[in-house]
């Protein structure tokens, strides 16, 4: 039986990792989490029986602790209880499926209490890689990765040597406004933004592959994960979504992973790895598909990847600036409070005025992220 921990139980990836557990016998929920959505953590404790719940708000833990006093299970809030969820004795693995920079901390508990991290938190690689991967050797875990585009270069390089890695070739759908310039988004909508084309997905991420941002920050992330420098990381748009990404090899070879678009595929392989399960579901059928297209990224209109290449070649504090400018902007477009564009207008307004600080700890990354919110609030 292999025990684990889900960050972040009630989200896309949460209520997905829960699915593949679900159908599997030998995977046991020792503790989860949520922000606030207590009903639907309500449903999966009575589902999955853990020992353990996490709920970042203090009123709504006190009011999953009145809902499921019949069962024996204890509930704990704020950041001492997702600390405590990340380091539980006996769990092996922790899913770090929650939303934003709230994840490192959880995530660096769990690597000093040993566990392998199944991480589908871009933000603690993204602010934190140059703390998180030196930490994960230090301490023998593994970082599974469970992006699909991650997972992918992962299974690609699996038994392969690492320094005869070419090149790695992130691929991305283009999102819904994929042909479209600038001026035709002027005036876009959130429900137009918000139809993925391919993927089903929790509504900032959705926004985040809207802009490019979201492939921007796996840039940043497929960085640290794979150790290879930005110069040797490309991103290329393949817009039907059945190659996850491919490795290049130095002698010109070429390994891709492809699947329909289904998380459950990342999810499982980080759970179970170095071994594969069978998944439910529809196959890829290549008649039916008939073709595989590639275009290169509009970097002129979507700015959202050139910035985050930017932020990643600076360094330092900047990639956490590049994060919480990109967080806050989304959550005051899904408020519908600003418009698609000013997206990139408060990343690089918040980029340009930062000074950036080298090798920054997890307390400067934190201060940075809040400074950077403050300047943002200020003005929007």
């Amino acid at each position: 039986m292999k025990k684990i921990a889900v960050l972040g139980s009630t989200g896309s990836i949460g209520t997905q990792t829960l699915d593949v557990v679900r159908a599997n016998k030998d995977l046991q929920v020792l503790g989860i989490s949520a922000g606030r959505n207590v009903k639907k953590l309500e449903e999966q404790i009575r589902e999955f029986q853990p020992r353990l719940a996490a709920v970042w708000e203090e009123e709504a833990a006190k009011e999953l602790a009145v809902r499921i006093q019949d069962l024996d299970v204890r509930v704990v809030s704020g950041m001492d209880g997702l600390l405590e969820l990340a380091a539980m004795p006996d769990t092996e693995i922790l899913v770090t499926a929650i939303v934003g920079m709230l994840g490192i901390r959880p995530t660096m508990e769990a690597i000093r209490a040993g566990k392998d991290i199944a991480l589908a938190n871009k933000e603690t690689l993204v602010t934190a890689g140059h703390l998180i991967m030196p930490m994960a050797k230090e301490y023998g875990v593994q970082i599974l990765p469970v992006d699909s585009e991650h997972s992918a270069i992962f299974q690609a390089i699996n038994g392969e040597h690492k320094d005869e890695i070419h090149k790695l070739l992130i691929t991305a759908s283009g999102g819904p406004f994929r042909g479209k310039k600038r001026a035709d988004l002027e005036h876009v909508t959130l429900a137009d933004t918000l139809k993925h084309p391919n993927w089903v997905m929790g509504q900032k991420i959705t926004v985040d592959s809207a802009t490019l941002v979201n492939k921007g920050l796996e840039v940043m992330e497929a960085r640290w994960l794979f150790d290879m420098d930005l110069d040797h990381i490309q991103v290329v748009v393949q817009p039907q979504s059945v190659i996850h990404s491919m490795v290049e090899f130095k002698d010109g070879g070429i390994m891709a992973q492809l699947g329909t678009p289904d998380m459950r595929l990342p999810i499982q392989y980080a759970l179970y790895y170095p071994h594969r399960r069978y998944l439910d579901g529809e196959r890829l059928d290549f008649a039916k598909l008939g073709q595989i297209t590639f275009e290169e990224p509009d970097m002129e209109t979507f700015l959202g990847l050139p910035m985050a290449i930017e932020a990643a070649a600076q360094g330092g504090t900047m990639p956490t600036v590049f994060n919480a400018a990109n967080e806050l902007a989304v959550k005051k477009f899904l408020h519908q409070e600003i418009g698609f564009l000013d997206i990139y207008d408060i990343i690089g307004q918040s980029m340009s005025r930062h000074t950036k600080s080298e090798n920054p700890d997890l307390e400067e990354i934190l201060a940075v992220e809040e400074e950077t919110y403050r300047w943002i609030g200020s003005r929007w």
